[in-house]
């Protein structure tokens, strides 16, 4: 069968696999949409967690970046995997025992305050929606070329899959889903790195293969990249040429964006324990190394291709898959010089003959991951798995992210807020058209995305950081943090952080160069400085503002102290 045969049967399958899990699982209550029941086991939390939190721009883009970035790409391994342990260490275990459905539920309690609340909803709402738009895009992006379809085609086909086990099973469905979406995603992650790590080092470790050799010549595959970067113009793949001012920022905001959104937090509210909560954790940890660990193999072994299959090469000789990318319009060809050849170079290149060569192949660095299996000459079966996956990835992380929206319009905005005297089955009914709204927003941010994939969702975790994880911190962690405190501090922190990736990618993008960032910090690191002023501002407001009651410190006493195996307190509507 040919790849689009292949990508019918494995995307058919997988479709109807989440379909059949979502109509089994359907929620019946607000506590079974809202949190699973609370009655998941630790290992299907922590298989869905990876899921959840392994996006798009884990399965999709992440190799890609580092496959273009180099050594600097590795700010979003050492970023994501570090806040992962941050959420484990910090956050996952006592918010599971304070007991509540959402983080702004946990915002709103701790801080005795509506309108902390109703912040952390505005906050949870834009947070989700930055995010989301990197997911969908990516759903587009593997449906455009897989299925041969348009991008917003695409959009809209992930958009009906979503909506009906979102709004139908609710975070049950969404859970069990995640479990076989896991299953999908690493499974079409490794296959092809297993055939290309044997194919280009000797090996069916990739994670060896990355440091291996090329079986014929002997030459070490990141020396071959090294030097194939080199004659092309580009600085060497294993040299960085970001300032450690700017890597260090963007780790961090990376790290701290991850302990801090949403739609993974409130995954540790759906097992019934505190203890559970830790071992989901180390569950998740576990899927989510499988991985991350192949990534930087991955994206050697695409980058190595590519530049052997393209550089220097006759256009007109191109295999069937770079016309068919070239119809998505990720890949573009501009024959500057009119001599058929593609002119693959970097801004460094210099010509034998001294002529000036401009680079004349653009590639969207979102589609290396998809394209890799054709690149490399993998069976056809192969590509359909892996675009089985993409989708895989991108829907279990919309979906958690739709339903952190939706809880965040029904449970704390109506029914904690605006009308406590709601029905559990109005609340419901509200829970599900919140998602189906939030589903065709979503679907508007994946045609019109405002960065590839795993820059939105870098701009996601900024705002993260400077908003969410300073409240959640000064709620466990300290006694005296009051609501004045955390209301200030949420809109001074997301406010800066959101203002400043504005004007750098859409008021002023032509600014946006290291030369004219406020210390030397990218918008993706800039959420790292709003979380210090989410900090400063939140301590120095509750310093001169009324103390909390004493019931909040006592609520924090039973929050930390230790006495976690039992169970939790009860989570109610």
């Amino acid at each position: 069968m040919n790849v689009l045969a292949w990508t019918f049967v494995m995307v058919g399958l997988s479709f109807a696999l989440y379909i059949g899990i979502a109509i089994w699982s359907r929620a019946t209550s607000t506590s079974e949409f809202y949190v699973a029941g609370t009655g998941v086991s630790p290992l299907a939390n922590g298989m869905a967690t990876a899921a959840d939190w392994m996006s798009a721009a884990s399965f999709i883009s992440m190799a890609g970046l580092i496959s273009f970035m180099g050594y600097d790409g590795s700010v979003y391994l050492m970023g994501w995997t570090g806040g992962y342990v941050l959420l484990a260490l910090l956050l996952a275990p006592y918010l599971r025992k304070f007991g509540a459905y959402t983080v702004p539920d946990f915002v709103g309690d701790r801080y005795y305050s509506q309108v902390a609340r109703i912040v952390a909803v505005v906050c949870a709402i834009f947070v989700s929606f930055t995010y989301v738009a990197g997911q969908m895009r990516g759903v587009g992006i593997v449906f455009s070329r897989f299925l041969e379809v348009d991008i917003t085609a695409g959009v809209l086909i992930g958009m009906g899959i979503v909506f009906f086990y979102a709004v139908l099973g609710g975070m049950k469905g969404i859970t069990y889903t995640q479990v076989a979406q896991y299953c999908v995603l690493i499974f079409a992650y490794m296959v092809p790195a297993i055939f290309l790590a044997g194919m280009m080092a000797g090996t069916v470790i990739p994670q060896l293969g990355f440091g291996g050799a090329d079986p014929a010549s002997g030459t070490y595959l990141l020396d071959k990249l090294d030097g194939l970067h080199r004659e092309l113009g580009f600085s060497p793949y294993t040299d960085g040429t970001k300032s450690m001012v700017d890597v260090f920022f963007i780790t961090a905001a990376l790290m701290v964006g991850t302990a801090g959104l949403p739609h993974v937090i409130v995954r540790f509210y759906t097992v019934p324990r505190v203890r559970d909560a830790r071992i989901s954790v180390g569950w998740a940890l576990v899927f989510i190394a499988i991985l991350y660990t192949t990534a930087p193999a991955i994206a050697v072994f695409a980058r190595t291709n590519l530049l052997d299959t393209v550089s220097n090469r006759p256009y007109a000789a191109m295999p069937e898959w770079f016309t068919q990318w070239e119809e998505t319009g990720l890949i573009r060809f501009s024959d500057h010089n009119r001599d058929g050849l593609i002119q693959y170079v970097g801004p460094g290149y210099q010509s034998p003959t001294g002529e000036t060569v401009r680079n004349e192949l653009t590639i969207d660095r979102d589609i290396l991951v998809l394209a890799n299996p054709e690149i490399s000459g993998l069976p056809n079966w192969v590509v359909g798995l892996v675009a089985a996956g993409g989708l895989a990835a991108a829907l279990s992380t919309a979906a958690g992210l739709l339903m952190v929206v939706s809880s965040a319009i029904s449970h704390d905005l109506l029914k904690r807020a605006l009308r406590p005297d709601i029905s559990e089955h109005g609340e419901l009914i509200a829970a599900r058209i919140s998602a189906a709204v939030a589903v065709v927003v979503a679907g508007y941010l994946g045609v019109n995305p405002p960065g590839f994939v795993a820059q939105v969702v870098a701009f996601a975790f900024g705002l993260a950081a400077s908003s969410f994880f300073p409240v959640i911190i000064l709620g466990i962690f300290t006694k005296s943090m009051n609501r004045e405190g955390a209301i200030s501090g949420m809109i001074a922190g997301i406010g800066f952080t959101a203002a400043y990736i504005v004007y750098f990618r859409f008021l002023n993008p032509s600014a946006d160069a290291p030369e004219n960032w406020w210390l030397g910090i990218s918008p993706e690191g800039i959420g790292t400085l709003g979380m210090v002023i989410n900090f400063a501002v939140a301590l120095a407001v509750s310093r001169i503002t009324p103390s909390p009651p004493a019931e909040v410190g006592e609520l924090v006493e039973r929050i930390r102290v230790p006495r976690g195996a039992g169970p939790a307190h009860e989570i109610s509507a």
